[in-house]
This record gives structure tokens, C-alpha cells and sequence, in this order.
């Protein structure tokens, strides 16, 4: 492997990082043209037992998961069980939305690229109900008032029926409008089980995990059987103005949901599994997809922000001059992941840790400005200034909120003249980018936050990263 001359100080760059989020644990690996040629673990897969981290150490990867489920889907559409362009319904006829002719021409493409029209739902607290009810770290959570009564959600069924009732509006026509969607991703999945007749995990691992010899990618902990070489999770929490980091040992589950982000993997099958996607198809000697597949599924389908795009389940991206940065995150309780692959390189890599927040953009920037020979803190990308009439800004504030439970609220500061975002504990002066277009920077990483307005000029939504938040009535 030997060593690289930038190694030191990604390293210390890294380790900075790890420490003021005070990340238990956490593992860097990275390939080119398929061989390993770089791994440093930090910290420990059990801070308390001082267990070490290896690259067989299994760890979530959240909405990793994500690409997985749509290479199942085009491996159904390559064997002529599907086609991506049929509607949903045809499959899932008792999926509905507010309105008839929307939900009818919704087809599993607008699923897998997030513009179904759908804002956040806040499905995924029922759909993990079971699973946080045992857990005292979730106390606080289930104590939302949001989350009284609210019945558990286990099976697709009762999926699409919730969705149903949720009183929401629509974002715009199927194709038009990119936001987030983990609902649609727990449907690919209830899509995929109808039509291979399989269980969603059980297909997944006879077709993808099984072929490619991953077998350190699970989706319940509890395969792995005695093996202890998993990360324990950790949860952050604020008490009297200090952070402490707790063990906080369950896992959270969602049956209905384990398409959009339930799977646990090792960093050496991650890198395995990412190669798939360098090479068009193939890794370990095994195809599992065509290359016209992986082609569409690095397509920049759907335009998230000024910089970033989704293809299907993998965000797509420019890096420097001529690079492009395929990649996806994934964050739940205890988890914070990275999937990162920049063809033209021939370079994958995976960045995991047990704890959710960790600074993974921060880390994955750090490494890749490594990889590719870029100062360290050389931003994703640089923005032209732009003057927006004070005016037009004042029109921005507001509070706006989402199903998942995320809530920003913008202010105007008068004395500097500009808008601040405030969330989760955080304020965040706005630097306008373009019409109704801005971005804060934590840690050289910049957020993109877009204002959509209605037809009469009203701002009605705010887009923040990958999510399209609606303002608070």
C-alpha cells in the first residue's frame, strides 16, 4: 500500500475534526482501479472496551442503502420484470396522494430520483416505533408531542395507507420538483418485493451481497452472530451547555423502510461494492448489472442545488476541473456514512463512524483534495457574489418546517444587512449566490438554501441541502 505523501496531514486535518465532534469511531479507506491503497482507522468500534477498528468492522451506512435498491430495480428492469418508466401504481395500486391524476402518473424513475412531488414525511419515526420503544436514547423523541399516538408502522401496506392520510401539499408535477424522499425508497422496496416475489432483504442478498462475496453487508446486526467486530453506537447530546457523547447500544429498525437506509457493511465490502459503479457493472470478477444500467444510474437526473444532482440512489456531482464525484450519505442513530467514487480517477472510497453527525463532508472534502492533490481546505466548489436587493430578502423570513422534524428559521439582520438561517442550535448567516439563492459554510463545506415561491411571487418553500422544507403557515 505504502505510504502518500499527503497521509500526515489528512491525518492531522482528520483527526481535529474527530475530536471537536468528539466521533467515537471511525474508519477512511480508498482504492484505486480496485486496489486497496489507503486505510486509517481513529478512535474505537467500542470506546469503553477500547476495541480497535478494522476493515472488516461493521458499521451502518444509512441511505447508502439507497443504491443498492436501485441497482435490484434495474437488475428487475434488465430481466424484463419492470420497466422504470411504468407507474407505480401499476404495482402498487393502493399507493395514493392528494390528487388522483398526480399519483397516476408517478412512475418508479420519479421514485428513484426523489421527484415524486412529495415533501418530507414523517413516516420514518412510526416506521421505527418498535425499535426506539426499548431504546432510553429515544426517549426525548417519543416525548414529541407529533409522535402521541401515532400508530406503528411495520408493513408496506400500512406505509402507503399513512401516506394517504397525511394532509400535505404537493410540490409540483412528478418530474419538476427534487426533495428527499425516504418514503419513496421504502416503496421501491415494497415495488421490488411484488414483482420478484422475494422479501426486499432477501432479494438483495441473493442478487447483489451473495454474487459479489459481501459477506460483511447485513441488514440486522444480529447476523453476524458472535462476531463482536461491529461498531456500538453513540449518541450526542447537550446538557447545561456541554456535549456529551453516550453509548447508546440499539439499533434502530424499520421494516417497512429498509430500502431507504437500513444496511450494515464492513469498509472492505463497501469498497468492493463501490467498484461496481467505477467499472460499469462488474466488481470481484462478478457482473451484476449491465453497463447501459450503472450509465443511467450515474445520470444527473434531478437537479438538487446549485452544484449537486441525483442520479439513481447516488448523488452526482462536478470536482475540480474535470472530475466527477459520484457519492451518497447516509445518517440514522449511531451512524454517519460516505460512499464516495470518482471515475476519471479510478479512485472509490468509504468514510464510516458510529456516530450520527459526524462531519463527514468536512472529511470526504479533506481526503479527496488529498486524493487529487488540492490544498486541504479548497472548497467543493467557489460562487460568483451576487447583490440581492434588501427588499427581496426581507421577503425570506419566516420559519419553515418538515414532517421529519427538521425546522429552520430565517432572520434579517439589520445591522450587517443579510439573512440568518437558524437550526438545530446553530445560526448561520446567508450569503447570496443568486435569485432567491444562498449558502453558509461549516467546517469549508457550503449548504446551498434556495427560496421557491408560488406563482404570485410568495415564498411558500425553502430548499435546504436535499430537502424542500414548507414555511409554517
Amino acid at each position: 500500500m505504502g505510504t502518500h505523501v499527503w497521509e500526515k496531514s489528512f491525518e492531522a486535518y482528520a483527526q481535529k475534526l474527530i475530536d471537536e465532534v468528539q466521533v467515537p469511531g471511525a474508519i477512511v479507506a480508498v482504492a484505486k482501479d480496485g486496489e486497496l491503497i489507503y486505510e486509517k482507522s481513529f478512535g474505537y468500534r467500542d470506546r469503553e472496551e477500547q476495541a480497535p477498528i478494522d476493515l472488516d468492522t461493521v458499521f451502518g451506512i444509512g441511505s447508502i442503502t439507497k443504491s443498492y435498491t436501485c441497482a435490484a430495480i434495474m437488475q428487475l428492469q434488465e430481466a424484463g420484470k419492470l420497466s422504470i418508466h411504468d407507474p407505480v401504481v401499476t404495482y402498487l395500486p393502493e399507493f395514493r396522494t392528494p390528487d388522483e391524476s398526480h399519483t397516476k402518473a408517478i412512475t418508479i424513475q420519479h421514485f428513484m430520483t426523489h421527484t415524486l412531488g412529495l415533501p418530507p414525511l414523517s413516516s420514518l419515526f412510526p416506521g421505527m416505533l418498535a425499535s426506539m420503544k426499548d431504546d432510553p436514547a429515544a426517549e426525548e423523541l417519543l416525548a414529541l408531542p407529533e409522535l402521541q399516538g401515532v400508530e406503528p408502522i411495520h408493513t408496506y401496506e400500512q406505509l402507503m395507507d399513512y401516506i394517504a392520510r397525511q394532509p400535505i401539499e404537493l410540490l409540483g408535477a412528478p418530474g419538476t420538483e427534487f426533495s428527499y424522499s425516504n418514503d419513496a425508497y421504502a416503496l421501491l422496496g415494497a415495488i421490488i418485493e411484488r414483482v420478484s416475489g422475494q422479501p426486499y432483504e432477501d432479494y438483495v442478498k441473493e442478487h447483489i451481497l451473495e454474487p459479489l462475496g459481501l459477506t460483511r453487508t447485513v441488514f440486522h446486526i444480529e447476523e453476524l452472530g458472535d462476531d463482536q467486530n461491529y461498531s456500538v453506537l453513540y449518541s450526542a447530546r447537550t446538557k447545561d451547555g456541554v456535549k456529551e457523547v453516550l453509548r447508546t447500544p440499539i439499533w434502530w429498525d424499520a421494516p417497512a423502510m429498509r430500502a431507504a437506509g437500513f444496511l450494515k457493511a464492513s469498509a472492505r465490502d463497501m469498497l468492493r461494492y463501490a467498484d461496481m459503479y467505477r467499472t460499469g457493472g462488474s466488481a470481484n470478477g462478478v457482473r451484476i448489472l449491465s453497463e447501459a444500467s450503472v450509465a443511467e444510474m450515474v445520470t444527473p437526473f434531478a437537479k438538487v442545488d446549485a452544484l449537486k444532482s441525483y442520479g439513481y440512489g447516488l448523488g452526482i456531482q462536478p470536482f475540480g476541473e474535470n472530475a466527477t464525484l459520484i457519492q451518497h450519505t447516509g445518517g440514522i442513530k449511531g451512524v454517519t456514512a460516505h460512499m464516495l467514487i470518482v471515475p476519471e480517477a479510478g479512485i472509490t472510497g468509504i468514510l464510516l463512524t458510529n456516530i450520527s453527525d459526524a462531519p463527514i463532508q468536512a472529511l470526504t472534502l479533506g481526503l479527496l483534495n488529498s486524493l487529487l492533490g488540492r490544498p486541504l481546505e479548497t472548497p467543493y466548489a467557489t460562487f460568483a457574489s451576487y447583490e440581492a436587493p434588501l427588499d427581496v430578502l426581507r421577503q425570506s423570513v419566516g420559519t419553515f418546517q418538515s414532517g421529519e422534524g427538521d425546522q429552520a428559521t430565517v432572520t434579517f439582520d439589520e445591522e450587517n444587512e443579510r439573512l440568518v438561517l437558524a437550526m438545530g442550535g446553530q445560526e448561520l448567516p446567508l450569503t447570496p449566490i443568486g435569485e432567491d439563492a444562498f449558502l453558509f459554510t461549516v467546517r469549508n463545506v457550503d449548504t446551498i438554501v434556495r427560496f421557491v415561491r408560488s406563482a404570485d411571487g410568495t415564498i411558500i418553500r425553502c430548499a435546504l441541502g436535499s430537502r424542500q422544507l414548507p414555511a409554517a403557515g
